[in-house]
């Protein structure tokens, strides 16, 4: 094989893939394009095996999920991008191993914490849910 040749069938695959939007061996999906093996999402681009997900895309073992994006095998998160083995999270980046968090970026194995800070689990969510209401959030 020759680069011309390399350079041709590479444009016509990815041509291919673009065309296709798929969503093999899923299950009771809804306005999802490219997703494997998940169940009961809406919306989603690219996921697999994620189950009750909404609008998340590129990402791989989420269970009730919204909105987030290249994360793994995450639960319960909410405009998240890049986190992962986490649960519990809102507004959050680049996390890992982390539960109840919001707002907060590039955490590892951290739990109850706002902006990077630390809270007891009481503060914590006393914290969140007046920000909540401020922020007019899940109303």
């Amino acid at each position: 094989m020759d680069a011309k040749t390399f350079e041709h069938r590479l444009k016509e695959l990815q041509h291919s893939f673009a065309a296709d939007v798929a969503n093999t061996g899923s299950y009771q999906l809804a306005n999802c394009e490219r997703c494997t093996s998940c169940v009961f999402c809406r919306g989603c681009k690219g996921c697999y095996k994620c189950n009750h997900c909404i609008d998340c895309s590129l990402s791989s073992h989420l269970t009730h999920c919204v909105r987030c994006n290249m994360c793994h095998h995450t639960a319960n998160a909410i405009d998240c991008t890049s986190c992962t083995s986490s649960a519990f999270l809102v507004f959050c980046n680049d996390m890992s191993e982390c539960n109840y968090c919001f707002g907060c970026v590039g955490l590892v194995r951290k739990d109850f914490h706002i902006l990077n800070e630390p809270y007891s689990r009481k503060e914590y969510f006393e914290v969140i849910q007046s920000l909540k209401k401020q922020l007019r959030l899940f109303q």
